[in-house]
């Protein structure tokens, strides 16, 4: 749905996991999904990217996997300046979407199914939670 909203639009890219971004010297994440706009691409590199404009993590159903994504992933995403920071939890069957403000995330908005999950970064960018968390394996 995101690449396609990107390639439709002629705004950008999107990989797939696994693909480094650093967020800070030697220190990588690997989300599940990058964004880059066209007028980033520079910031996509052959063997990893650095400062994409939107990550997503999808939530594994292990309590460790949770903990990262919601704390540690949350924390070193902001340090690495990520504009955007999607949160889809299956186990919750819930989407959180995060937002940098300043050196920390604020939450944008939490959406479960029924709901759709609205960019702030990409306008015009919304998906249905329920179709999210179908193509999750939810």
């Amino acid at each position: 749905m995101l690449l396609a909203f990107l390639r439709d639009g002629n705004l950008g890219d999107a990989v797939n996991a696994p693909y480094r971004v650093r967020i800070r010297g030697a220190m990588f994440r690997e989300p599940d999904i990058t964004v880059y706009l066209f007028e980033h691409l520079d910031r996509f590199g052959e063997r990893y990217g650095e400062l994409p404009v939107l990550v997503v993590e999808v939530v594994s159903e292990d309590s460790k996997s949770q903990a990262r994504d919601y704390d540690d992933k949350r924390r070193d995403y902001a340090t690495a300046a990520i504009p955007e920071y999607w949160i889809v939890d299956p186990l919750e069957q819930r989407i959180t979407l995060l937002v940098l403000a300043g050196e920390d995330y604020a939450v944008h908005g939490e959406y479960i199914c029924g709901q759709s999950a609205e960019s702030r970064l990409l306008e015009g960018f919304s998906v249905e939670v329920t179709s999210v968390l179908d193509a999750a394996g939810a």
